[in-house]
């Protein structure tokens, strides 16, 4: 679980994939292990009921993700239109996402 601290870590140098409704930020970490930090905004999402049903997705398709993950911090931001999609779309864009991430953060630094 990322803190405040973290986030503004990663917002320094991010390292970003982006979809119509996702974006996800990422950063190297000294760690062995990727960490997550989900922000769902009220203004994007109005029902709470909604924001948590879209975290609890984007935990879990990181967790099935994580062991092909780099070690690297990263954020999570919904976008408009997140809480029309359905569960599944989301899902599969999420993994996406990873891919496209993975593949950035793989990179070697310019």
């Amino acid at each position: 679980m990322l803190t405040p601290k973290n986030f503004s870590f990663v917002f320094d140098q991010a390292i970003p994939a982006v979809s119509n409704h996702i974006t996800i930020l990422a950063r190297r970490n000294e760690l062995q292990t990727p960490r997550l930090g989900i922000t769902v905004p009220k203004k994007k999402v109005k029902k709470a009921t909604d924001r948590n049903k879209i975290k609890r997705i984007i935990r879990e398709s990181f967790r099935l993700q994580r062991h092909q993950l780099p070690n690297v911090d990263i954020i999570v931001i919904a976008k408009q239109g997140i809480g029309q999609m359905e569960n599944q779309a989301l899902v599969i864009q999420l993994e996406k996402l990873w891919l496209k991430m993975t593949l950035r953060c793989n990179q070697p630094a310019k």
